[in-house]
């Protein structure tokens, strides 16, 4: 591979990521002060050694905030070296945050959980700035893909989602490790970045590298620019979804038990595109949790395919509670009563 498609150029990669930083603080923290979430990793090292020079000159700086996760042994020796490299980076301040990882959905899915939920608590008014590469914004559009999750997944991750910061995710991963050797910064190599088990090692080791090599070099870049083409058609797409939203419920409002209904008899000569954002906005606003494409698909054929078939059950009632989204004469409406659980539908 070329150094350009390895994100290399002649210029001092460091350089190259300040300028990324640089760009960022301009549109969203133009005062300078925010929180870089400090693994020790290249990219977030090479996230901090950028980010401190770029908010000092701005009035501001930057607070290091490292989860540890408590997962490894030795993770807490891991957590204070990192601290004591972002003080020397010049860093105001360096905090560990020890966190307990537990509850469904998977390692990967609890530990994401409990390190949103700390930073969360701990950044003040900042905003907190994560290290996600185009590397990685690759690999989360190639996982939207291969779980079919439609656009909402391939559009990958924002720059900018409040209040949350991604920098860098038109940075090769090469130019975060090579501009940590240029700062003389010895990262921490996780062994989980290197592990198997994890779907996005194999495809990061395994699917990307065959892809490059299949189409010739670009397929990161390319997977980049399609997440960044779907979140333009995405905001689009949500901005015709709330108008339409605000539309059908309009005369019917919310019944007596709080409930807001919608008026099918609008919805049904929308796209169906926009119908089901729609339908997913309002079942969401109403508390309804579960919400696979196959029963959003069943919802909206309550509009688009309608022949007096019964409600479709959801998530969200809580122990003994059955969640029902139905159409009663030209509405739709969310009922909840006492009955089975919901899970009970595997649909």
């Amino acid at each position: 591979m070329d150094r350009a498609r390895a994100g290399l150029t002649d210029e001092p990669a460091l350089l190259q990521i300040r300028r990324a930083v640089r760009r960022w603080l301009r549109g969203h923290a133009p005062g300078g002060r925010v929180c870089v979430a400090l693994s020790g990793g290249a990219d977030s090292l090479a996230l901090a050694a950028a980010a401190v020079p770029e908010c000092t000159r701005r009035g501001g700086g930057v607070i290091a905030l490292i989860v540890d996760h408590r997962l490894q042994s030795g993770s807490a020796a891991v957590a204070e070296r990192a601290a004591g490299q972002a003080r020397a980076l010049g860093c105001t301040e360096a905090r560990v945050l020890a966190v307990d990882v537990a509850g469904s959905g998977g390692m990967e899915a609890a530990a994401r959980a409990a390190r949103y939920d700390a930073l969360g608590a701990a950044r003040g008014e900042r905003p907190v700035l994560f290290a996600h590469t185009l590397d990685d914004q690759a690999e989360t559009v190639l996982l939207g893909l291969g779980r079919g999750s439609g656009a909402r997944s391939i559009r990958g991750m924002d720059a900018w989602s409040d209040p949350w910061g991604r920098p860098l995710l038109g940075v090769r991963r090469s130019a975060t490790r090579t501009a940590c050797i240029e700062s003389g910064l010895a990262p921490h190599e996780d062994p989980h970045n290197a592990d198997p088990r994890f779907t996005r090692v194999r495809l990061r080791s395994e699917v990307l590298p065959l892809l490059e090599d299949v189409l010739g070099g670009g397929a990161a870049e390319s997977l980049a620019r399609t997440a960044a083409q779907l979140r333009e058609d995405d905001a689009a797409l949500a901005v015709l979804a709330d108008a339409l939203l605000a539309r059908a419920a309009a005369d019917g409002g919310a019944d007596v038990r709080g409930v807001t209904t919608l008026d099918a008899r609008v919805l049904e000569t929308e796209a169906a595109a926009v119908r089901r954002r729609t339908l997913r906005r309002w079942l969401h606003g109403e508390g309804v949790t579960g919400l696979t494409d196959a029963r959003l698909r069943r919802i909206d054929a309550l509009v688009g395919d309608w022949r007096g078939q019964g409600g479709v059950a959801v998530g969200g009632g809580g122990p003994g509670v059955r969640v029902v989204a139905m159409r009663q004469h030209d509405r739709l409406t969310v009922m909840r009563e006492a009955g089975a659980p919901t899970g009970a539908d595997p649909k």
